[in-house]
């Protein structure tokens, strides 16, 4: 068994030959010093009960300051969406009719003031092309900053001994707000937001496991990440930018325009857009925010890092019997160990072999004695089968020789047992325990859709 005592705040420091040296790798170029205002603004201004309606070129042009309803309201989102649409095309009108020479009201002359009252018609109708809403985060911000103290010394360690810029800690700030537990619409996960194509280059992703959702491990990928990066790109404003645009089209970028500021000004992409444009001004902003956090939040403390001891796992283990072990509820074993999936956590696989399972420092003495006989020779079985033209969930549970419920309850179907062809089901296999999820509505004819 091999035990690793851990402080997270405490590692190794070893030279960075990949920071500019003499000065900071990370410049402020003037073209983008009024993206750099703005997203400071977003990040330290106003909730986000509030957002604002922009120029989407030109980010010191404002037009308004919306208010939001709480989405804990029933049907907010509905009206906050049609709220912001209302804006954006009232704003669009006007900008078109001053482009048509039209002046009508205190309304229009205030927002042609805004373009230093010279925009020609090109450029206000561009502007009525370009208008967007920015949901304004500072609350998402201030938490993320507190979240951060877990780790953030642990991970700017992690860049260091690579040789990296230790303030390439501060990224996860504009990817997740630190929030170990995101994920987003394209399946993204964790801290660093990977997509599971880009995670399994550096990470184990399986059934069992996801360690993009581990701050360690996902910011050790991250940095490999950024360090391939800056090695095609040479410099770390276009590193950081292939991070979110992909670093071929950010070296095809560089070929046909030069530096950053080039690109900035004059790259012509479908897929460079807003995003991908503002994403070096944005960590420029949140590492400056998150480097001073004082003096924009006074009195702020982050969490405390975690201090741990890690095991890595000589055989595969119930995660019940390892909380009875170390005398830690399922919370805990989950909060010190993000990467541990649902499967594990609920009984129905083992923690695997060869994981580095972390625990509280604490319980240093208590890992020492991890008996053997906590260990499993093999890992529990597994039985899935991808859904064909023609099946149903009851033919399916039928056919398999196991109950209808249990299909649904480990599969999370719907309550009509709704299943879509190419889908991969669970069969539940003899003996195993089956989670069970309360039901708002009874269960009706299984069906399929197509």
């Amino acid at each position: 068994m091999q035990v690793l005592v851990t402080i997270l705040a405490v590692l190794v420091l070893l030279p960075a030959p990949l920071r500019a040296a003499g000065g900071d790798p990370f410049p402020r170029f003037p073209v983008i010093a009024d993206n750099l205002t703005f997203w400071k603004q977003v990040y330290t201004g106003l909730d986000s009960s509030r957002g604002l309606i922009h120029d989407s070129d030109d980010l010191s042009i404002i037009y308004e300051t919306v208010t939001l309803e709480p989405k804990t309201v029933p049907g907010a989102g509905k009206r906050n969406r049609r709220l912001v649409r209302a804006a954006k095309k009232k704003y669009r009108r006007i900008l078109r009719e001053l482009a048509a020479g039209r002046v009508r009201g205190a309304e229009a002359r205030r927002v042609l003031a805004l373009f230093d009252g010279a925009a020609s018609a090109a450029r206000l109708r561009r502007a009525a092309a370009k208008v967007r809403f920015q949901r304004c985060l500072r609350d998402r911000f201030r938490e993320g900053l507190v979240r951060s103290g877990r780790y953030l010394d642990a991970m700017r360690a992690i860049f260091q001994q690579m040789g990296l810029p230790p303030d390439l800690a501060y990224l996860p700030h504009v990817e997740s707000s630190f929030n170990y537990d995101a994920y987003s619409k394209f399946g993204a996960a964790g801290i660093w937001q990977f997509i599971r194509a880009t995670g399994r280059r550096f990470l184990t992703i399986s059934y069992t496991v996801d360690e993009r959702r581990d701050p360690i491990r996902a910011t050790e990928a991250a940095a490999r990440y950024l360090k391939e990066n800056y090695e095609k790109l040479g410099s770390w404003p276009l590193a950081l930018t292939a991070y979110n645009h992909g670093a071929n089209s950010m070296v095809r970028a560089k070929r046909r325009h030069g530096d950053f500021a080039a690109i900035y000004r004059h790259y012509d992409n479908r897929r460079f857009g807003f995003a991908s444009r503002n994403f070096y001004a944005e960590f420029l902003a949140a590492r400056e925010i998150a480097k001073h956090y004082q003096r924009y939040f006074p009195g702020l403390r982050l969490d405390p890092p975690l201090r741990v001891v890690e095991v890595v796992m000589d055989g595969y283990a119930a995660a019940g019997d390892l909380c009875q072990w170390f005398g830690i509820d399922l919370a805990t074993l989950r909060r010190y160990n993000p990467a541990l999936r649902k499967p594990v956590l609920d009984g129905r696989k083992y923690v695997p072999k060869g994981y580095r399972l972390r625990l509280p420092a604490s319980l240093k003495a208590r890992v020492a004695a991890l008996p053997a006989s906590i260990y499993k020779k093999e890992q529990k079985r597994s039985r899935f089968y991808r859904v064909r033209p023609g099946d149903t969930a009851g033919r399916i549970a039928q056919r398999h020789r196991v109950r209808l419920r249990d299909l649904i309850d480990i599969n999370n179907l719907d309550h009509r047992a709704t299943i879509y062809v190419g889908q991969n089901l669970r069969i539940p296999v003899p003996g195993e325990t089956i989670p069970r999820r309360p039901r708002s509505r009874p269960l009706v004819t299984a069906r399929r859709e197509k």
